[in-house]
């Protein structure tokens, strides 16, 4: 019997996730604007057989005080669904995933973009779905507060069923294209969505051709319940956030069982959690650039890092005292039940929990490459992943050394691939092409 096989993707924002990596030694400072350097990392993403380029995306500067945002290298990065399209003109295979929000959005224009790569890239687009928690993202959108958590996800939920109706607007014959008689398609083939709903009404149809997918592929992050229930209900992909092993055998679980009650195939579902990589020559070297890389967060990074994942200020908190009890706020709340987990479970002061969070906090793998081939396998075979949402250390070295070094050490394992299985993302994932809703095959 075959060994199970890893997925898999990038977390790009469009590059690295942590804070001092713009800083480290040999990285590229302007990395996240710089489409030559942007161009080069998909590229070798691609020669790594990697399943998806992931840009997630912010509707706002991060919001945290001067001192802080003076440091961050992500002030500044290209719109998603405009950089997509140019990485799809210099790559063949690997997918192409977009954070689009449900909430400062309209389901027409989202459903629109989204068919408009799929069809550019040959197949090969992702919508990752999220519901935006930061606060100044409103202000940008002529709102003077965030929607409540709760109505973000009833309206995240029917968004997505627009979309994927609009998705449906076509039969995939409906463009017959006849010089002789004239006829461009068949009206008997063309859906009116004609959509009411609590928040939205959308008649259509969508004037793109139905995506070469069927749908681009469905993507998802966040752990709270509403979250699960989403994603149970809708993902075919889900980034999670899950810093233990058991913890990932428990989320695993948890969607899987969801999924199953709802009818729906527990394979069609791959759950990814992010994992941030650090790679050295020995295991000291690998805990070396570890801390190089996080000696580089300043404290006013640190602690305006920890005050947007509380949703809670926290730079009047004693650095050296323990962190206080945490009112709940409107921001995520799987963010910040996961950093008050992570305090409580190695009894971190705020300062070393701001250097934490400044760099990056969650689930991590440090260590030779070999080593660090077996934690993935590790994690595969316990089922409590079925792949990783893989963040570099820095860029160009850290992608390049996982390329060179882990994806060979996986390979000899037989738990990742050689070639593409495929050319579009859906092939490359193992996922099922959408039957069309209106127009069943």
């Amino acid at each position: 019997m075959a060994a199970r096989q890893l997925h898999l993707g990038a977390f790009m924002r469009p590059t690295t996730i942590h804070t001092g990596a713009w800083r480290y030694p040999g990285a590229f400072p302007d990395a996240n604007f710089n489409f030559a350097h942007l161009k080069r990392f998909a590229q070798t993403l691609e020669r790594g057989k990697f399943d998806a380029f992931f840009m997630a995306d912010h509707l706002a500067l991060l919001n945290m005080p001067m001192e802080a945002l003076k440091r961050s290298h992500t002030v500044t990065s290209f719109d998603p669904l405009t950089l997509l399209p140019a990485l799809a003109a210099v790559t063949e295979r690997i997918g192409l995933i977009a954070t689009a929000s449900t909430t400062f959005n309209d389901p027409y224009h989202i459903a629109r973009k989204f068919a408009s790569l799929d069809h550019l890239s040959g197949g090969r687009a992702g919508w990752n779905i999220v519901t935006t928690s930061n606060p100044d993202a409103a202000l940008n959108f002529g709102q003077t507060e965030q929607m409540e958590h709760g109505e973000r996800y009833r309206r995240g939920r029917e968004f997505f069923d627009v979309v994927t109706g609009l998705w449906d607007s076509w039969a995939d014959d409906a463009f017959t294209r006849d010089v002789e008689s004239g006829l461009f398609f068949d009206p008997a083939k063309l859906h009116v969505l004609d959509h009411k709903g609590e928040f939205f009404q959308v008649r259509g149809p969508l004037n793109v051709a139905r995506p070469v997918q069927g749908w681009p592929v469905i993507v998802q992050a966040g752990a709270s319940e509403a979250g699960r229930q989403l994603a149970a209900e809708t993902a075919e992909v889900i980034f999670a956030a899950t810093p233990t092993l058991e913890d990932g055998r428990s989320f695993y679980r948890d969607v899987k069982t969801r999924m199953a009650a709802l009818g729906r195939d527990p394979s069609h579902l791959k759950i990814l959690p992010g994992c941030f990589v650090v790679i050295g020559e020995t295991e000291e070297d690998a805990r070396a650039r570890r801390a190089k890389l996080d000696s580089l967060v300043y404290y006013e990074s640190g602690v305006a890092s920890l005050s947007i994942a509380l949703g809670h200020d926290a730079s009047g908190f004693d650095p050296d005292g323990p962190l206080p009890e945490i009112p709940p706020s409107n921001a995520s709340k799987s963010s910040r039940e996961r950093v008050i987990a992570l305090a409580e479970r190695e009894k971190l002061t705020v300062r070393q929990l701001a250097q934490r969070l400044g760099g990056y906090p969650g689930s991590a793998m440090v260590g030779t490459a070999e080593s660090i081939a077996d934690q993935m396998q590790q994690w595969l075979e316990a089922e409590a992943c079925d792949g990783f949402n893989i963040m570099f250390s820095h860029v160009p070295d850290g992608l390049d050394d996982f390329v060179e070094k882990v994806v060979p050490a996986l390979q000899r394992r037989g738990i990742f691939r050689r070639e593409y299985e495929g050319t579009t993302l859906r092939e490359n994932l193992g996922l099922p092409r959408p039957a069309n809703r209106f127009f069943p095959a």
